[in-house]
């Protein structure tokens, strides 16, 4: 059983803005992937009462609360070891899908086909739609990757952004989902799905947060009630991607500032 580590932070700072995580050009051009897959809601979940969960398809951290306006994410594109099966790894940053149906979301993917592997950008308004690709953005293992997911209550719509720090290339898409619960924030490697969850790639470790990316604003969060990193929120999910048994992908406890965290693959 994995022990919940949280960590207390004497000041919060105040989020920065949608603009503050790049003022790069924006592009829009996008194509849905060939093979239609979801990256999804969580599955299987299992709380086991002490702030640690398992489950089949997701690794992590996810915060709860109500009325999210607000997720924001940095990560380090991890290096994929591939064999001869066809296996996925996914990272992102979202806006529900722990305790809804939907999930708002950005991210990096990486895909083993033929024995390499191949690295893209990609968003998703879960589940309405497949993933859709960002065709313009050239992802590469080692790429630090700053996201975020941001209400507009005006509007009544998710606006996602992600961008690459080391081409300066960015995304954004906004989009209105209806049914969105805002009940959670969440920072998740995961195996997607299409019909069945997908198997699950060698990623390796996967570097999440400020203190690995040195992004600020990252891991952070903000509902109705409270903003900040992870470890400002009173209900935080250690999350451990379990399958028959057999854990999949760890999640370490947050760092002392709870902006950062690690996720390793354990998978046979």
């Amino acid at each position: 059983m994995l022990t919940k580590r949280l960590a207390v932070l004497g000041v919060i700072t105040i989020l920065p803005t949608l603009a503050q995580v790049s003022s790069a050009p924006t592009s829009q051009d996008t194509t849905i992937q060939p093979t239609a897959r979801w990256h999804a809601p969580v599955q299987g979940r299992v709380e086991h009462g002490d702030g640690t969960v398992t489950s089949e398809n997701w690794s992590g951290y996810a915060v709860t609360g109500s009325s999210f306006t607000r997720a924001q994410a940095s990560w380090i594109v991890p290096t994929v070891t591939c064999n001869s099966a066809t296996q996925y790894a996914v990272f992102w940053v979202g806006i529900d899908g722990y305790t809804s149906k939907t999930v708002e979301q950005t991210g990096t993917e990486a895909v083993c086909s033929g024995g390499k592997p191949t690295y893209s950008a990609w968003y998703e308004f879960c589940c309405t739609e497949p993933i859709i690709t960002i065709t313009t953005m050239t992802v590469e293992p080692g790429d630090k990757m700053s996201a975020a997911i941001v209400y507009t209550s005006s509007e009544e719509a998710f606006t996602v952004k992600i961008t690459d720090e080391r081409t300066g290339q960015s995304f954004t898409k906004s989009k209105k989902v209806p049914s969105a619960a805002r009940s959670s924030a969440e920072w998740i490697a995961e195996a997607p799905s299409s019909g069945v969850i997908l198997p699950l790639a060698d990623f390796g470790t996967v570097l999440f947060g400020e203190d690995s990316t040195a992004i600020t604003g990252t891991c952070y969060a903000a509902d109705s009630s409270n903003h900040g990193p992870i470890s400002a929120f009173s209900t935080i999910e250690e999350i451990t991607m379990e399958k028959s048994g057999v854990m999949e992908a760890i999640p370490s406890g947050l760092s002392s500032d709870g902006t950062s965290f690690s996720v390793t693959w354990a998978a046979p």
